[in-house]
């Protein structure tokens, strides 16, 4: 089958280690099921698995890609959960000890198969299962944020953020957004938020902070935060070791959640929410898979707005 996977590491040039080519056909483990691949998304988790973040040597060469929709082994359009938990309790996403999803075909545990609702297409199913599920459970399960409150999402433009401005809106909130790009500010004000620079002080308190960026806008944050509010974690991009003033965070009983990907059922929830209010995943460009490697070269580029899916019709 054909697939894009890692041949060797390269810290400097990460698509020097890509390969498109023909893969071996997944063999299911006991309770595993296959399942034909009709799109799947680009996450730059790939660029950080092909300069060898998360893998070894040994474990080469390993298909990439954790984001996939297509049918299932009874013939049901199903979206691909991507997270492979282990009898030890642990876990890890596909493509780091199991082959990944841009492949004509995917093996993965059963309770992985989520039912694809028709009102969504393949490609935007793809687009959902990482950073978009990310997005979700910080603003329900850790974010706990209600119709009508108010949410601040730190760095337009990266996935996460992104999807936590559609998703913001489509559970009824005022969302607000941070951008030093003024082209970005504009983009996603278009997308429903009030986009203002990073550090700009806000017309309220928020109940809820999405943060991914970290240093550069923790501090930020915590001042934008109301009363008994929640900053949600799932990323520190500026750096990991912000300066966190604690008589705010005991004064104003502030908490400070992290955060990472999501479950089988609340990507059930993700879906029924988007399948219910109309609001879709925001796709870059969509390429056919035998043009595989323009769209790892198109995410290496920085140069899009929103996901970058492959067609495996094509």
């Amino acid at each position: 089958m054909r697939a894009a996977f890692v041949t060797r590491f390269d810290d400097a040039d990460p698509l020097a280690g890509l390969t498109v080519g023909d893969a071996p056909e997944p063999a299911p483990l006991d309770g595993w099921s296959v399942v034909e691949v009709r799109a799947s998304a680009l996450n730059h988790h790939d660029l950080w698995s092909l300069r060898g973040v998360g893998l070894r040597e040994d474990q080469l060469p390993m298909i990439l890609g954790c984001d996939a929709a297509g049918v299932g082994p009874d013939g049901n359009d199903v979206v691909v959960y991507p997270v492979v938990f282990t009898e030890k309790g642990d876990f890890s996403i596909l493509s780091e000890h199991y082959q990944g999803t841009v492949a004509e075909r995917v093996t993965v545990p059963a309770y992985n198969l989520v039912p694809k609702p028709a009102e969504l297409s393949f490609a935007e199913a793809a687009c959902l299962p990482t950073a978009w599920l990310t997005a979700y459970r910080m603003l329900t399960t850790r974010g706990r944020l209600e119709k009508d409150g108010a949410v601040l999402v730190q760095g337009a433009g990266g996935g996460v953020a992104t999807a936590a401005v559609l998703l913001g809106n489509a559970l009824g909130a005022r969302v607000y957004v941070t951008s030093r790009d003024a082209a970005k500010r504009e983009r996603i004000a278009a997308l429903g938020a009030t986009a203002v620079e990073p550090g700009a002080r806000l017309p309220e308190r928020v109940d809820v902070v999405i943060e991914t960026v970290g240093e550069a806008t923790f501090e930020h944050s915590m001042k934008c935060a109301k009363q008994g509010g929640r900053i949600v974690v799932s990323g520190a991009t500026s750096g990991h070791l912000p300066t966190v003033n604690l008589r705010r965070v005991f004064a104003l009983q502030l908490e400070i959640l992290g955060t990472s990907m999501g479950t089988p059922d609340e990507l059930a929830g993700l879906l029924a929410l988007l399948a219910r209010t109309g609001v879709r995943p925001v796709i870059d460009s969509v390429i056919a898979f035998s043009e595989a490697r323009s769209a790892f070269e198109l995410l290496h580029s920085g140069d899009i707005f929103g996901k970058v899916v492959l067609d495996h019709t094509r």
